[in-house]
């Protein structure tokens, strides 16, 4: 069976890979939830985070943390992170060239399952995600390939045929291989189609993304949708598709003045 297959069997309804599982809602995009201390003891932090969260619409939010207070500061995990103005902008280099990307085999051997997949046919939209897990704490490639691995183990433990998302951007703005572009992607239910799915490692309705993250991020959009053709109106972010706090408030800000600022591949 595909994931397009699982997704109609179990929803009843048009494919949506957001209802594949009970008890637990896997989703492609680890939104909305911060793991309770009992999650983390019995389960692992990472893995406890992964297991439990979901896109879920922002109105319906059961479990996850309450909306931002502006200014504050908010303990995640071991770190303190600041909230950011909403008015605040962070200083982002210009992206030049074509960006290097950290081949798929830089963390794991595994391959897609190809008899659960689709194919991608032509890309025709990018959608930008976070995972919604803090990151603020990553100091080496190491915590990147950490966290993909464990994506990539509840991904392919609910059934699904690789990682939803076909690239990653982690703290210190690597770029990772993820899903083969040739493989239609599990992240944006109902808008998988021909559609790139791009994640940054962090919470970013808690976090900031960091310069080096967003640099990467703009000269990622800039090439891929250069590479496919892909116009800007098709470039969005999870929550312009769908009922969703993802990408986080504060990376939907940034893309929104990259988009006012009229920065390539945005504009």
């Amino acid at each position: 069976m595909s994931e397009q297959f699982i997704a109609t069997y179990t929803s009843g309804r048009r494919p949506n890979l957001h209802a594949r599982v009970a008890p637990f809602r896997y989703t492609p995009c680890m939104c909305d939830h911060v793991p309770s201390r009992r999650q983390v003891i019995s389960g692992g932090l990472a893995l406890g985070a992964l297991a439990l969260v979901g896109c879920a619409p922002s109105q319906t939010r059961v479990s996850g943390p309450p909306s931002p207070v502006w200014p504050t500061r908010r303990r995640l995990g071991s770190v303190y992170t600041r909230d950011i103005e909403p008015t605040e902008t962070i200083d982002v280099p210009a992206p030049r060239g074509i960006p290097r990307i950290m081949p798929r085999t830089a963390w794991t051997g595994t391959q897609p399952t190809l008899a659960l997949a689709n194919r991608m046919g032509r890309v025709e939209r990018i959608t930008i995600h976070h995972d919604a897990m803090d990151a603020a704490s990553f100091r080496s490639a190491g915590d990147a390939r950490q966290r993909l691995t464990d994506i990539h183990r509840v991904h392919t433990g609910s059934g699904w045929a690789d990682i939803g998302y076909h690239y990653a951007i982690d703290p210190m703005g690597t770029i990772w291989a993820a899903r083969p572009v040739q493989l239609q992607g599990a992240h944006v239910s109902d808008w998988n189609e021909h559609n790139l799915g791009i994640m940054m490692m962090g919470n970013f309705m808690y976090e900031r993304p960091t310069p080096a993250a967003l640099a990467s991020l703009r000269s990622l959009v800039r090439s891929e949708s250069a590479r496919y053709r892909v116009p800007a109106s098709r470039i969005s972010t999870h929550r312009e598709l769908g009922n969703t706090a993802c990408p986080g408030d504060t990376l939907q800000r940034q893309i929104d003045m990259a988009r006012s600022q009229r920065i390539a591949g945005f504009a």
